[in-house]
């Protein structure tokens, strides 16, 4: 699996998430290259479990949408018998 990327503006709002996080919830202060570097860690080590499910979730919906098309195909069919 290739390496999750995010863009920049999504980097710089989760690094404050994670900022408001530690601030609020721990009472600790976390600098923004902390921040950068926990997100890092997170994105390699975990990031494919996320990736992975998003995957599943997506491919299930699919799924469900391919058997609403084909109900559809066959509700269409025309009698063949006399």
């Amino acid at each position: 699996m290739s390496e999750i990327k995010i863009s920049k503006q999504d980097k710089e709002a989760i690094v404050n998430k994670i900022q408001l996080y530690f601030n609020d919830e721990l009472d600790q202060k976390i600098g923004q290259f902390d921040a950068e570097f926990l997100l890092d860690f997170f994105l390699k080590e975990v990031g494919g479990y996320f990736y992975n499910q998003a995957l599943a979730d997506a491919l299930q919906v699919i799924e469900s949408k391919v058997e609403d098309i084909s109900d559809t195909f066959y509700s269409l069919e025309k009698s063949t018998h006399s």
